[in-house]
């Protein structure tokens, strides 16, 4: 087995170097040694005197190891640092479980440095367990048979290790509603038989710091009481954080660390807090006080996650030992905490010390290898081969199963820098054991050149060479340090290089020698660049078939623009020159309107292809040409018989052309003409037919119209009249008619009801009585 490891481990590292040959080098704007290494992994530094020519960039110098061999780079002239680990550290034996101890790193950004890793289970590992079990009232029973057990599970250690000691601490939830009764009397006594003895509810008591007494364990877990609380889910992971968070109040040494949560429900996680308004987030911070976690309502429950991440970095391994119905539970939160246990306790807790020696076998067997503090621009990766057989490749963590006491296994750690690092450390531990690998990492971004430094007479004397490249003392610039800048700046030098203020120096494709630009000869085949700020190529033009202006035999590119050969034209020299398809019925091409470009016109003002005959956007001419139209056809208007004067342009037809524009303008004489115009090849020059006969409107009458007008006037005024008449006579017919019919109904009487007489007669009523 261990042979097989070893043939996969070689052949795994030629594939890695066989990899690591085959990279490519992608360079961009290089110019010393280190942002050479910088680039990529596949680059290396040619400090060859003199390698570059004339106008060459000092990026010439970055390339593929073969290929500054080929471009006559000797080999000892080449600088390619590469990553490589070297052991600092390696004890072996003894309770030695990992090897090596101490590794440095040398990384070269993106190439990575691999070592291995060796582990091998020593017998008898000094272990700490410390027992964390739920007081809730449904484990009274469970309470009884673990008061018993101290002798039974530290014999049970002794079996396993040669030092071993227990430790006890008990839980309940945080006292506020609603997870505990909060009366005084409940508080007091929060069992429901009040005739049974318990104590008042707490959320963690550490009850015996971890010893090798075992009658003293069983003293102190006998005084223990049982207490209560109202949900169902108890404050376990309140406790498990404060049994991580203070190793000196719990004694745990630097061994292997073995927490058994026992229990016969869930728990309460981050958020539950709420429900009893405590809102502040668990610090995982230690607040014992006289072994009580008194701060428990100040803060909420830890987070699954916050919990992991705590255990894992007191190496402490949880054995959750529950009832039945929560196996599956716990299980789930197994696959969150790494080197964890599920065990299943009987429901009174009488098969504990079995539970945990199976849970501890199958803890110690399984070997996580990982890493922490390592920076966010360093990549680890892991290849475990196991001693079974199977093996895992490039995985963020090592891990093997089934591992045996004294039986070797191995992981490959690769590490990788995405950029050069400042010089850090990191730590490689198995979880669960108190081994750890320190890996120390240095950058290795420095090119260990030649130190020639001091020979001025390779730059002029005027200059130091640093890795073949010449470094110029103040005053001098250049590629050896020949050009005097006489007092003048590097700003002013470097302006006669730009072509404007905001443009790079030599478009950032050349050099600026003594105020003159000296284009770079590039490192893509056939590519020149040319031009006063080695502004020009000739590869950067329009490509038709795949290649630069259609390929040498249809043009060449000249500063963006293709020069096209003889019998070739277009924007990328696509087209065979002809005027074929340009030429119109009289063989005019585009019809004198436009130009013939790749057998196609393009046309001048707003005329459509395809042979520049309509112009739909154009006004009309229909206006322009009505005096030639009268000239022409009857010898009238401004220029009488003489038409040539002002109508050279336009010729008349005897017969109307088939295609036209049809006009029909008035003349100077007030009469309608109407002619037909035809274009001809060219600018404003037409054919015109015009119809034989003129439309001459006579004038209006003005006497019958005014007359017409007056008495249409009159006539409608008297008719108004009339029928004012008529409807006022029949009105006045009506209601003389029914004055009528009042009248015949009325009755007349004598007495006017409204005459009074002038006569008061006046009666004297005693005058009766005398």
């Amino acid at each position: 087995m261990l042979r097989h490891s070893s043939l996969l481990l070689t052949l795994e590292g030629l594939l890695f170097l066989w990899a690591a040959s085959c990279q490519e080098c992608t360079k961009y704007k290089v110019s010393t040694c280190r942002d050479c290494v910088e680039s990529g992994p596949g680059c290396a530094w040619c400090q060859k005197l003199n390698f570059t020519g004339l106008g060459e960039p000092d990026s010439v110098r970055c390339d593929t190891r073969e290929q500054l061999l080929l471009k006559g780079c000797a080999a000892d002239d080449i600088m390619d640092p590469q990553s490589l680990a070297e052991i600092q550290e390696d004890k072996k034996g003894g309770r030695q479980q990992l090897s090596p101890q101490k590794v440095t790193l040398y990384l070269r950004p993106g190439q990575a440095a691999a070592f291995n890793v060796t582990f091998r289970r020593a017998k008898g590992y000094p272990i700490d367990l410390y027992y964390l079990m739920d007081l809730s009232y449904s484990m009274l029973d469970d309470l009884i048979n673990v008061k018993k057990l101290g002798g039974d599970l530290l014999r049970a250690l002794n079996e396993i290790t040669e030092s071993g000691r227990i430790g006890f601490g008990s839980f309940v939830d945080k006292t506020v509603l609603p997870f505990v009764n909060t009366h005084p009397e409940k508080l007091k006594n929060p069992c429901p038989n009040k005739e049974k003895e318990c104590q008042a509810p707490f959320a963690f008591r550490h009850v015996l710091k971890l010893t090798n007494n075992s009658n003293k364990f069983q003293t102190e877990v006998g005084k223990q009481l049982i207490s209560g609380n109202l949900d169902a889910p108890e404050g376990g992971l309140d406790a498990m954080m404060q049994v991580a968070a203070c190793p000196e109040q719990i004694g745990w040494r630097n061994v292997t660390r073995l927490l058994v949560f026992a229990t016969d429900d869930g728990f309460h996680f981050a958020g539950d807090g709420k429900l009893g308004a405590i809102l502040t987030p668990n610090d995982g911070r230690c607040h014992l006080e006289d072994n009580m976690y008194k701060r428990s309502n100040e803060f909420d429950y830890p987070s699954v996650g916050q919990l992991a991440h705590k255990l894992a970095e007191s190496n402490i391994q949880p054995i959750f030992a529950v009832t039945k119905r929560m196996v599956t539970t716990y299980e789930k939160l197994t696959e969150v905490i790494p080197k964890s246990a599920v065990g299943e306790l009987s429901d009174d807790s009488s098969n504990v010390v079995q539970l945990i020696k199976n849970a501890y076998n199958k803890l110690s067997s399984r070997v996580f290898l990982d890493h922490s503090l390592a920076p966010s621009t360093l990549k680890v990766t892991y290849d475990s081969f196991c001693s079974n057989g199977v093996s895992q490749v490039d995985q963020p963590r090592g891990d093997c199963d089934g591992v045996q006491i004294n039986v070797p296994i191995t992981f490959q750690v690769k590490v990788t820098a995405t950029e050069c690092i400042q010089e850090q450390s990191f730590i490689i531990r198995a979880l669960g054991f108190t081994d750890t690998v320190t890996v120390h990492v240095i950058p290795q971004c420095e090119c260990q050149c030649r130190d020639v430094g001091q020979d001025h007479g390779l730059c002029s004397g005027k200059g130091s060479l640093e890795c073949g490249i010449c470094r110029c003392e103040a005053g001098y610039i250049g590629k050896n340090c020949e050009c005097l800048t006489h007092g003048r700046s590097s700003q002013e030098l470097e302006g006669s290089c730009r072509r404007d203020n905001s443009s790079l120096i030599c478009s950032g494709l050349g050099d600026c020698l003594c105020g003159q630009c000296v284009c770079h000869r590039s490192d893509v085949p056939n590519k020149n660049i040319f031009g006063r700020y080695c502004e020009c190529d000739n590869v950067n033009c329009e490509r038709y078939d795949g290649q630069v202006c259609g390929g040498k035999v249809r043009g060449s590119c000249n500063c963006g623009k293709c020069q096209c050969e003889q019998n070739y034209e277009g924007s990328a020299c696509q087209c065979v020159k002809s005027t074929q398809g340009c030429l119109s019925t009289e063989g005019i091409e585009c019809n004198g309107r436009g130009r013939c470009r790749c057998n196609v016109c393009e046309c001048d003002g707003g005329y459509q292809p395809p042979l520049c005959g309509d112009c739909l956007g154009c006004p009309s001419p229909c206006g322009r040409y009505i005096t030639c139209a009268q000239c022409l056809k009857f010898k009238q208007g401004p220029s009488g018989r003489n038409c040539s004067v002002e109508c050279g342009n336009v010729g008349l037809l005897s017969k109307p052309p088939e295609k036209g524009r049809r006009c029909k303008e008035r003349d100077l004489e007030g009469c309608w003409i109407t002619y037909t115009l035809r274009q001809r090849a060219g600018w404003d020059s037409y054919e015109i037919h015009v119809d034989d006969s003129r439309e001459c409107v006579g004038g209006p009458q003005i006497a019958p119209i005014v007359g017409g007008t007056v008495s249409g006037v009159v006539l409608i005024g008297i008719l108004l009249l009339a029928i004012w008449k008529a409807l006022t006579h029949l009105s006045d017919l009506r209601e003389f008619k029914r004055f009528e019919k009042e009248k015949l109904r009325s009755q007349w009487n004598n007495d006017n009801p409204l005459f009074k007489s002038a006569t008061t007669t006046v009666m004297n009523p005693r005058f009766a009585e005398s």
